[in-house]
């Protein structure tokens, strides 16, 4: 008895989707812009992983610094309820 959640030899694997940052030609993500920086939040505010928001790492480094810099200028809230 093969268990079919084991069988990956039928699954293609996934091609990785772009990060829009970097398709976007943006360098440096700056704390004021709000408009590139809300996307990556949830709903309470809280920053999306990589996995969910498929940035590269050296933007999603670069936006976690600019989205807690935004925080403590009172540009972004720090949660919502």
């Amino acid at each position: 008895m093969a268990n079919p959640r084991k069988d990956s030899k039928d699954k293609k694997p996934r091609k990785p989707k772009p990060c829009p940052v970097c398709t976007q030609g943006i360098e440096y993500v700056d704390y004021k812009d709000l408009s590139l920086l809300k996307p990556f939040l949830n709903e309470r505010a809280k920053i999306k992983a990589r996995r969910t928001s498929s940035v590269c790492a050296k933007h999603q480094k670069q936006l976690a610094a600019a989205i807690k810099n935004a925080r403590e200028m009172a540009l972004i809230p720090y949660a919502n309820r």
